[in-house]
């Protein structure tokens, strides 16, 4: 898997500086941001400090159990000099990479479901599109401060969200039995197969709408909010919403970036060093995992998201 994840990580990497050579204006608009961002810097100062950092987020997004745009944006925006467009379309990027890495594996284990996720990513993937275009439209003020007010959200989810191993699920719902959207998977822990299926169906569906809108408009991935919709609306088993989460970012941040990508957002001399840096420290986060203490670190992470959250918020108000 790891060897999976550096091809995955080789291959963005270099369709993003290739993207700059290619295009003479894209690289132009690049350098002039580059270069305002850097003021007396060298050129290549920003990019390193964007490097250290992610490292350190990659570490947190691990030990904390969130993705790497959800602590991506709102740091990047509240305390470095780039434009929130960019960052977001870096987000975006972000996210993308640790599902297109984690994604074959969780396939091929059976825990992320086809049946599950195919129908929720093309609503996901379809309103990701629609947030990235509005946000693109609107004013960076606006953006920014409902950024601010999303980030302090998910720090009152991540307080109060329970979680379910498995749900009591009595009885699936007729479209859920229409789309055969059930399974079986190997529960190493317990030694057993897992039957499991899912209700609340339309009421989930009409969910990741909010879902995919968010997630194209500021960028963050949606992790977040995939996992509580799945499990505790769905009522799919914790394990089977978890990877099934980290697969559907694959289809819906790959959506939005486009869109991103099409209007010049994405910055390979900011993509590329946040992507080495985010899966660097995941790499580390997971041997760290085993011996952190989860309680200390989930509050951490909800310190630096709040933190980040009110920064960003007061940045859209002028503050």
């Amino acid at each position: 898997m790891r060897k999976k994840a550096w091809i995955i990580l080789l291959i963005l990497s270099v369709v993003f500086l290739l993207s700059s050579a290619v295009s003479p204006a894209f690289a132009k608009d690049a350098a002039e941001m580059m270069a305002e961002a850097a003021g007396d810097h060298a050129w290549w100062f920003w990019p390193l400090v964007l490097f250290v950092v992610t490292f350190a987020l990659g570490i947190f997004a691990v030990l904390g159990g969130v993705g790497g745009g959800v602590l991506y944006v709102p740091i990047i925006s509240g305390f470095f000099p780039f434009h929130l467009d960019f960052v977001r379309g870096a987000g975006l990027l972000v996210a993308l990479s640790g599902a297109l890495a984690a994604g074959p594996g969780l396939l091929k284990s059976g825990l992320a479901s086809l049946r599950l996720a195919i129908p929720v990513a093309l609503i996901a993937s379809t309103c990701a599109i629609a947030g990235a275009m509005i946000g693109l439209a609107l004013p960076t003020n606006i953006v920014q401060i409902f950024l601010g007010l999303t980030i302090i959200g998910i720090c009152v989810l991540m307080l109060t969200a329970k979680k379910a191993e498995y749900p009591d699920v009595p009885q699936s719902d007729k479209l859920s039995s229409v789309l055969r959207i059930y399974g079986v998977y190997y529960e190493d822990s317990s030694g057993k197969e897992v039957d499991w299926k899912v209700h609340r169906t339309p009421l989930g569906l009409v969910l990741f709408i909010g879902i995919g809108l968010m997630a194209g408009l500021f960028g963050l991935g949606a992790g977040w909010a995939n996992v509580p919709v799945l499990n505790l609306v769905m009522g799919a088993p914790l394990k089977i919403s978890v990877a099934t989460s980290k697969f559907l970012l694959s289809i819906t941040d790959t959506s939005a970036a486009w869109i991103y990508l099409n209007k010049g957002c994405v910055i390979p001399m900011m993509v590329v060093p946040s992507l080495v840096g985010i899966m660097l420290g995941s790499f580390v986060g997971v041997r760290l995992l085993k011996i952190a203490k989860p309680t200390f670190i989930r509050w951490m992470v909800i310190v630096i998201l709040a933190f980040a959250g009110i920064k960003a918020f007061l940045k859209g108000i002028g503050i």
